[in-house]
């Protein structure tokens, strides 16, 4: 059993560890933008913005804690995190509008490459580390929706 775990943790690795870099990034830019939001939206998300980073937190634990579980090594240093990750860093400057969007573009890319990793550890007969993609992927769709409600791109609205 222990050499199916490594075999798993090998093939697995490199995605699970892309989600660990991509939430260390989206926690630090939940942080910023909990910061500096300004405007109409100042109370609505300051709010919000700290509630996705109490979540994203959860998430980069448990992503971390699966790998460690695995027998891999997650990043754990912020000079390989931003290599890692597909994501980047807020720039300074944003609008709470280009805020709310690039947070919508963030949670879009990572909820499509986590359906890779679902399916990856779906193949490998590994159905924890599926379980718990799947339920950080509906978690990020779900705030998706909520973001793109909030631009006014509901795309659930009829013409």
């Amino acid at each position: 059993m222990a050499i199916e775990t490594q075999t798993r943790s090998a093939s697995l690795s490199g995605l699970l560890n892309k989600q660990v870099a991509n939430m260390g990034v989206l926690y630090i830019k939940l942080h910023h933008y909990h910061w500096y939001v300004k405007g109409s939206g100042f109370f609505t998300l300051h709010q919000k913005f700290e509630e996705l980073y109490d979540e994203v937190a959860k998430f980069y634990d448990d992503l971390a804690e699966r790998m460690l579980a695995l027998g891999g090594r997650p990043v754990s240093n912020m000079e390989e995190t931003l290599k890692l990750s597909s994501l980047t860093e807020a720039k300074g400057g944003e609008t709470a509008e280009m805020m709310v969007k690039q947070l919508a573009d963030d949670f879009t890319k990572v909820a499509d490459e986590l359906r890779q990793g679902i399916a990856q550890a779906e193949k490998e007969g590994d159905h924890p580390t599926a379980d718990l993609l799947i339920s950080i992927r509906d978690a990020l769709e779900k705030h998706c929706w909520m973001l793109s409600a909030y631009l006014g791109n509901n795309q659930s609205e009829q013409p």
